[in-house]
């Protein structure tokens, strides 16, 4: 078991879940994130589907801004074309519409930002810092 401070609860300590919070202490610790803007497991429901988001970041008028999604260190996202991963977070924001998505494994980190005017998400090189978010979100 892990204590999860943003739950305020303990949570079985399987690998998706070491991921989940090591990566939210870094968003908080080094991306400076606020911990009241962050959720974990997030529900919500898609074609009549009840599925959850690993983490979901808000801007501070509460519109989320960001998905994280969290794979155990086993799972290999950097294969884009057969991973399923891609595909799931990508499904997950049809119903979200965030500007920025993350993928995660705990050892490797994909950023992604939605080009409006190519209708499309453009790797980025680095997870940029909340208030660089928020800027770059308008």
């Amino acid at each position: 078991m892990i204590l999860d401070t943003l739950r305020k609860k303990y949570v079985k300590l399987t690998p998706e879940e070491w991921v989940r919070q090591n990566f939210v202490q870094y968003l908080i610790q080094e991306g400076r994130y606020p911990p009241g803007l962050i959720g974990i497991e997030m529900r919500f429901s898609f074609n009549k589907m009840k599925k959850r988001v690993d983490i979901l970041v808000h801007d501070r008028q509460g519109n989320p801004v960001m998905i994280v999604e969290c794979k155990s260190p086993e799972i290999n996202i950097s294969d884009f074309y057969e991973d399923k991963v891609y595909d799931q977070i990508g499904s997950y924001n049809l119903g979200y519409k965030v500007p920025y998505v993350v993928v995660t494994n705990g050892l490797v980190n994909y950023a992604f930002r939605f080009s409006s005017e190519k209708n499309q998400y453009e790797h980025m090189l680095e997870i940029p810092f909340y208030e660089d978010l928020i800027a770059l979100k308008s």
